[in-house]
């Protein structure tokens, strides 16, 4: 039973309290900086896709062509 006790009261831990906040900043910054990278990896995963999806309309021009009258013709037959 003391054993339960020690587990679950947290002044039992010791001098934990000045790493939990410093802990807490550091996660701050982590998490800025992995929505930072987050954001750069995504930007150059959308330019790779542009990249690619030039590529194939460029070596399969027909299927591109169809592909850009299918578009047209949705667009012409949307209804706001």
């Amino acid at each position: 039973m003391a054993d339960g006790e020690l587990r679950r009261d947290p002044a039992s831990r010791g001098p934990r309290d000045g790493r939990d906040a410093e802990g807490a900043a550091k996660d701050v910054e982590d998490a800025q900086e992995s929505d930072a990278a987050r954001r750069r990896r995504r930007a150059q995963f959308l330019r790779e896709l542009h990249e690619a999806k030039q590529l194939r309309d460029r070596v399969q021009p027909r299927r591109a062509r169809a592909a850009r009258m299918r578009q047209q013709m949705r667009m012409r037959t949307f209804r706001w």
